[in-house]
């Protein structure tokens, strides 16, 4: 990391927090990013939901939650210099009948590439939910679904599909618990591996 690229990500997000060009979602635009130019690990979510759009800290819910207990890290650790987090849709899109409504096709093709080329330390990405994974993965690979994406896990190499940890998929856990029992134990030690301290981490983790 030098200082040009700290610097330069620093203006950046400047830009990408003062955004508006969705001032028309229903609760107002507030994107909420965390990145510093060290970062090791990047975490791509959906979109921030309601309690993240009022605290403007990112996985600041019940998902976050579940989400730090599937990695096996502390909030200082998923908050600090080493995870940096960019979901596909920087604003919390509002609810609708059935949850939240998808994040703004608009938004990731304004920020995310501009975001991630200065993330030259990043190792590993995680791909949270289907709209993430659809921004990423090959059209093809996509349209299998999100179960088929999360069994290949590291198959994928620098990028990893994850369900999303919502308690809305409470029943997709439970109908595939070959996640918890497969999938999460060698996520963890793919993490620990990438933070390098053992202390950060626990492969028991539930």
């Amino acid at each position: 990391m030098t200082d040009p690229e700290s610097c330069a990500l620093k203006a950046l997000l400047a830009q990408v927090r003062a955004c508006r060009a969705c001032d028309d979602l229903p609760c107002g635009p507030r994107p909420v990013v965390q990145a510093q130019a060290g970062a090791r690990l990047l975490i791509v979510g959906q979109a921030p939901g309601r309690r993240v759009h009022e605290t403007g800290i990112p996985w600041n819910d019940p998902s976050g939650d579940r989400l730090r207990a599937w990695l096996g890290v502390d909030r200082a650790t998923f908050y600090g210099p080493d995870f940096a987090i960019i979901p596909v849709g920087l604003c919390y899109p509002g609810s609708g009948p059935r949850g939240d409504r998808p994040p703004r096709p608009r938004c990731a093709p304004l920020w995310f590439a501009r975001l991630r080329v200065l993330l030259p330390q990043t190792r590993l990405t995680l791909l949270v939910g289907r709209y993430a994974q659809a921004y990423h993965l090959p059209p093809a690979d996509a349209r299998l679904g999100v179960a088929a994406a999360v069994r290949r896990g590291a198959d994928y190499g620098a990028l990893w599909p994850l369900p999303h940890p919502s308690g809305r998929n409470n029943q997709w856990l439970k109908r595939n618990p070959w996640f918890e029992a497969e999938i999460l134990p060698a996520l963890r030690r793919r993490v620990r591996a990438l933070l390098g301290d053992p202390l950060r981490l626990d492969d028991g983790a539930a």
